[in-house]
Parts: C-alpha cells; sequence; structure tokens
C-alpha cells in the first residue's frame, strides 16, 4: 500500500512517515505540505493519511473522493459543516476518522464507557487535559470524544451539558454538567484524564502520551485495515475491533 502523508514537514507528518517506512506492507508514495500539488500527489498512492490543520479538510476530502482514495483523518477542530461534508463522502468512500490513533486512548474510551455504566449518576464528571503550547484548538479532539462518551452514557448532550471551565461566582455544580478543562504549556504530547468524583471517593482514568510515535503508528494499522472495507465512516475502536 502506498500512503501520501500530508503535513510531512511538521512533527506528526515526520512520524508518519517514520511508520509507513517502519511498517511491513506500506510504503510512502507521496508527501505534500503547504504549496504541494495535492492533485499531483493523489495519482501516486493508495491511500492518505492526514495530520494536518483543519481549513485544509473540505480541499482533502473533496480531491479523495474525485480520486477514489482511502482517506484516514486525524485532523481535528473541524466546523459542523465539513464535517457534515465529511459524512456525506463517506457514501462513495471508506474513511477513518478518530480523534486519536493511540491503541491505548483507544482503550480509556472503552474503560470510559463502561466505568461510566457502572459508577452510575451519583458520581460527578470531569474532564482534563493538557497538550504543548503550539496547539490551536481546544478543547482536544480527543477530550472532547470522551466528554461524548460521557454524555451518551448519562442521555445528556455535549452541546447543552458540557461546562467549559469555570469563573467567579458560578454556584453550585449541577448534577448534569460534564467539566472540561484544557490546558497548554511546554512540548506536552497529550495528557487526558476523566475524573469521577463522588462524595468519600474519587475514581480517575488517565492517559499520557509521551511520543506522537503511537498516534503514527495507529494511523498506519488503520490504513491497512480499511483497504477491503466498503464505504463509510469507521474509527479507531472498529480497527481494534473493540465495538
Amino acid at each position: 500500500m502506498k500512503i501520501l502523508v500530508t503535513g510531512c514537514k511538521g512533527r506528526m507528518g515526520q512520524a508518519v512517515v517514520a511508520a509507513c517506512e517502519a511498517a511491513d506492507g506500506v510504503e510512502v508514495g507521496a508527501c505534500i505540505d503547504v504549496g504541494d500539488s495535492l492533485t499531483d500527489a493523489l495519482e501516486k498512492v493508495d491511500a492518505v493519511i492526514d495530520f494536518s490543520f483543519h481549513t485544509f479538510t473540505e480541499e482533502l476530502v473533496d480531491a479523495c473522493v474525485a480520486a477514489n482514495k482511502l482517506l484516514i483523518m486525524g485532523t481535528t477542530g473541524q466546523t459542523e459543516e465539513v464535517l457534515a461534508k465529511v459524512r456525506a463522502a463517506s457514501e462513495k468512500l471508506p474513511i477513518v476518522m478518530a480523534p486519536n490513533f493511540s491503541i491505548g486512548v483507544n482503550t480509556l474510551f472503552w474503560l470510559t464507557e463502561k466505568a461510566t455504566e457502572i459508577l452510575g449518576p451519583d458520581f460527578d464528571l470531569e474532564v482534563i487535559e493538557m497538550h504543548h503550547r503550539m496547539k490551536e484548538d481546544a478543547p482536544s479532539g480527543t477530550a472532547r470524544r470522551l466528554a461524548e462518551i460521557l454524555a451518551d452514557v448519562r442521555g445528556l448532550s455535549y452541546a447543552n451539558d458540557v461546562r467549559h471551565g469555570r469563573e467567579g461566582i458560578t454556584g453550585k455544580r449541577t448534577q448534569t454538567e460534564i467539566g472540561m478543562h484544557s490546558m497548554r504549556g511546554g512540548d506536552v504530547v497529550g495528557d487526558h484524564t476523566v475524573v469521577y468524583a463522588n462524595v468519600g471517593e474519587r475514581v480517575e482514568l488517565t492517559h499520557k502520551a509521551s511520543s506522537r510515535d503511537t498516534f503514527a503508528k495507529g494511523s498506519v494499522r488503520a490504513a491497512q485495515w480499511l483497504a477491503d472495507k466498503e464505504p463509510g465512516i469507521y474509527d479507531m475502536q472498529d480497527v481494534l475491533g473493540l465495538r
């Protein structure tokens, strides 16, 4: 399988290139960054692994549909309008779209669902994430997915029940709110914690990434898995058989 790596000059792009070179049955067919021709690159490959920037998503999706290329998307921060275009493209194209390609994080997603079911409504829910100072979107896509899992299990709404930080006289915490807190600093690759707090006890589920290699290796695994799949949107839970 020949892979197009977008954003190849960035840290994540370089990690994907290295992961492709280390994997059996995969090679880098083309690399692009700002100013390079997407159309020309797509002619040389079977699939695209994208960890670039959300403003590029719409162009990339349109080009992959036109060229009939598999798409593995790790970029986050897209608007609802762009995500709607991705969903429409999935009617013609198999796409793996995930907020995080780490096997450990996807295990955290699974554990979060199970823990929320077991602990029940008496536990208050909070999500804390930290990333490097260069990250431009908040909360992270992974943190958002964790909050979505919490909301789904509790029968709540991400849009209405997630509370992004607190300041001033906020009043007592409501039983339905899900706290979301984003920290930025240094070169932190990605830390995520789900906090379940009750009177007399607290449970915390934490994942800490120390290298981008885990995300890159997961994306290559997703590309190989996607090779024989029908059109549709899949995520790493599908790739890892955690559904």
